[in-house]
């Protein structure tokens, strides 16, 4: 179990990179650290890895107080970005190198390379220099080198940023799958949300060194607690709408929709509100109907299986999703039905 206690990091100049974080990543939970670039979120992991200082704050592992430790004693194995394998050492010496710094004799950490190569399908590899491997390979070996000296937690920083788009999709499943045969307690760094969507047990999404979110992908993905979260996270972001309350609902883009669930009684026609709906939850209507924003198609995004229509309504933009065959005409009029809304105040969720 990894733990942070009011942990912060102010770095020359006085940038904030961490801001008070508290967190809790359970025994062998896969824990996804999300965010755009300059977040804090490389810190985070650097700092639980012994490699940054915090200002202040604490970090525990399994318990034991580690915050002064340096990062050879905490336990711990990282994957960085660029893999930082050793260019003049062969896949056997590369995976090894941690044996060797513990002092393990070369017959037992050379037997244990072998048998860690031959989990992640590279003992046909194991006399290559890193300038023979594909980045895949690479990545591989860089994550047999973790395995091999059997650590309590594993860190990865955006380990695979450098695959290419099929790569990385290999890599992801092998990384799960991985993960979960090892019950290895894992911090996943990521700027992808598609990867922490897949991979993570739990996510936090980060902003200005602070966590914003933290919850299961479904929550994240379901009801995200604020505008910036439900901006960020999906495939293709939340319609975020102005909205006001009216006698009969909500004035969202021109038309009036139902509230998506019981407002407080002191909600007022006053109050900032934002309507927020998926594409993925919205229909398309050739024909008027109650409870649908009005607008005319003006782009089609072929995205394979199924269409991002982008519809101009007279107050905004709105995009939907409609299934393969089902696309409409452009500068056709149509009705986008939302399916499944929520509702926020001042960027945090009200219903």
């Amino acid at each position: 179990m990894i733990s942070l206690h009011g942990l912060t990091k102010v770095f020359p100049g006085g940038v904030r990179a961490l801001d008070g974080i508290d967190l809790t990543v359970a025994d062998g939970e896969f824990f996804a650290l999300l965010g755009p670039s300059g977040c804090g979120k490389t810190t985070l992991l650097r700092t639980i890895a012994g490699l940054e200082t915090p200002t202040g704050g604490r970090v525990s592992i399994d318990g034991a107080d580690v915050t002064r430790l340096p990062p050879g004693d905490r336990d711990v194995a990282m994957v960085f970005q660029d893999y930082a394998i050793f260019p003049h050492m062969d896949v056997t010496a590369n995976i090894a190198y941690p044996l060797r710094v513990k002092k393990v004799p070369r017959d037992r950490r050379t037997a244990k390379a072998a048998e860690v190569a031959a989990r992640l399908s590279l003992t046909e590899l194991l006399h290559r220099r890193p300038a023979e491997l594909s980045g895949g390979q690479q990545q591989r070996v860089a994550l047999a080198r973790a395995i091999a000296c059997h650590p309590a937690a594993f860190l990865f920083d955006e380990p695979l940023s450098n695959l290419d788009a099929r790569l990385r999709l290999e890599a992801r499943t092998f990384l799960k799958r991985l993960q979960r045969e090892l019950a290895v307690t894992t911090v996943f760094v990521t700027h992808d949300q598609a990867e922490a969507l897949a991979l993570a047990d739990r996510i936090a999404v980060m902003s200005d060194g602070r966590m914003i979110q933290v919850g299961s992908p479904a929550e994240i993905f379901h009801r995200p607690a604020t505008t910036f979260v439900a901006s960020f996270i999906g495939s293709t972001p939340m319609n975020l709408l102005p909205a006001r309350i009216t006698d009969g609902g909500l004035a969202v883009a021109g038309a009036v929709l139902p509230a998506p669930g019981p407002c407080p009684a002191e909600i007022t026609g006053e109050d900032d509100l934002t309507y927020g709906v998926r594409p993925e939850y919205m229909d398309l209507s050739a024909a008027e109907r109650p409870g649908a924003i009005p607008g005319v198609v003006s782009v089609l995004e072929n995205l394979g299986t199924h269409t991002l229509v982008t519809m101009e309504s007279p107050d905004a933009l709105i995009q939907l999703v409609v299934q393969e065959g089902e696309e409409p005409e452009l500068g056709a009029r149509g009705w986008a039905v939302p399916r499944r809304a929520l509702l926020y105040r001042d960027g945090a969720l009200l219903t």
